[in-house]
């Protein structure tokens, strides 16, 4: 390669961004990016190796990508192509999602026996938690998506001695939707879901569901690239769960939020190019883990030490310290957790391989995410992202096995 050097690289781009008479806060404004990230490009400090970003810059600026970097490829699709939304196994949820949930409840009452009761409903919510663990979408939409309507009619005909529970239980289905839309891509749907979600566990009176709700909230801001609003969500968490953290007998499902929370901030720095904000907050995580001295599951978070360190590897690579990720890598062990982490951790160390221009190294743990979860890896907008900077980095040479899972996954 003729230019790896990001002080050269920021340079280059400060002089385009310059003849196209941008400032600084207007391009970070035509990439959805913050001003802080792009004086950080340009001071060589974030270095640009994606070759997605180079391509959103060149687009920002109004030049192709080798005028960004001259040692980049050429992207083989028009931007516009490459951006296609893939199709998911949502769609019946979406569409449960849509309307009131219960319409007809509110013109006539059910018969006797019609209404499900909280014993019947229970199993079912857990039933679809399994399934988004495990990145069953397609499966996930059919049982949700009449799942949904079975909950918001019991809640409203149920004696009220049932209510509060079929109001935390219709908090944790709309939450586990909420986290299926986020995975696959549908923030808008995302946000819907977690609002509701936050409206039913005030209802039950479960402040600990509502931060959980709060926590799906604010990755559906992060997919849509609303940091502000997603750190907002995080950190009045944050606020207030820290303080009740220091007394000794806070309970381990408190600690749990915090640190899920505290990892939220971590992931939003680092999409930000914040190194010291990030690393703070990785840190908090690891403290809060360390008391919790085991990996647990309270509201489905998995927050435990390894998912910190899951998370540390995935915000070293979006803070473009690939060489970092992969060694903080070599010492996790997922296989403890959910198979959607397992494979979310190894499309991490892909996208580390990619930025070094590991090629094989990159597949290969592409190749056995996509064992572990094929709708996640197929339908995921990194994935596809570093499938696609892969083929270009192969040039001409595009291994066999990178060729069959871009067809897999429909890329062009």
């Amino acid at each position: 390669m003729a230019d790896t050097d990001p002080r050269a690289t920021g340079q280059r781009i400060k002089e385009l961004r310059r003849s196209a008479g941008m400032s600084q806060s207007d391009l970070a404004t035509a990439m959805d990016r913050s001003e802080s990230w792009v004086s950080q490009v340009e001071r060589g400090v974030q270095p640009v190796e994606r070759l997605s970003v180079l391509q959103a810059l060149a687009d920002a600026l109004g030049v192709s990508v080798r005028d960004v970097r001259p040692d980049a490829g050429t992207p083989e699709q028009e931007p516009e192509q490459a951006q296609q939304p893939v199709s998911n196994d949502l769609d019946a949820l979406r569409v449960a999602l849509t309307g009131h949930p219960a319409l007809g409840s509110l013109f006539d009452e059910p018969q006797e026996g019609s209404t499900a009761t909280p014993d019947e409903l229970r199993p079912q919510v857990e039933a679809v938690w399994e399934l988004a663990h495990a990145s069953k979408y397609a499966a996930l939409s059919n049982r949700l998506s009449e799942l949904l309507p079975s909950i918001e009619t019991a809640v409203r005909h149920a004696p009220a001695g049932d209510r509060q529970e079929l109001h935390t239980l219709r908090a944790r289905a709309y939450q586990v939707a909420a986290a299926a839309f986020v995975r696959q891509d549908e923030a808008d749907a995302a946000w819907i879901a977690a609002d509701r979600a936050l409206q039913a566990a005030e209802l039950a009176g479960q402040p600990l569901e509502v931060v959980a709700s709060l926590f799906r909230m604010a990755h559906a801001f992060i997919r849509q690239q609303r940091t502000e609003q997603a750190e907002h969500a995080a950190a009045s968490a944050v606020k207030v769960l820290g303080p009740r953290a220091e007394a000794h007998d806070c309970p381990p499902e408190e600690l749990s939020l915090l640190g899920a929370m505290n990892l939220v901030l971590a992931v939003i720095n680092a999409r930000e190019g914040h190194r010291a904000a990030t690393h703070h907050h990785i840190e908090q995580a690891r403290t809060i883990a360390s008391r919790l001295g085991e990996d647990r599951n309270d509201f489905d978070t998995e927050f435990g030490p390894t998912n910190v360190e899951l998370h540390a590897v995935a915000t070293a690579v979006d803070l473009g310290d690939a060489g970092h990720a992969l060694d903080v890598a070599e010492n996790v062990d997922p296989r403890g957790l959910s198979s959607e982490r397992q494979a979310r951790f190894l499309l991490d160390v892909a996208r580390a391989h990619a930025q070094r221009r590991h090629v094989g190294e990159a597949v290969a743990a592409l190749l056995e995410a996509e064992k572990l979860a094929p709708e996640q890896i197929h339908s995921h907008h990194f994935s596809r992202e570093v499938v696609r900077d892969l083929v270009q980095l192969s040039g001409r040479r595009v291994p066999q096995p990178l060729t069959e899972l871009a067809e897999r996954m429909a890329i062009g």
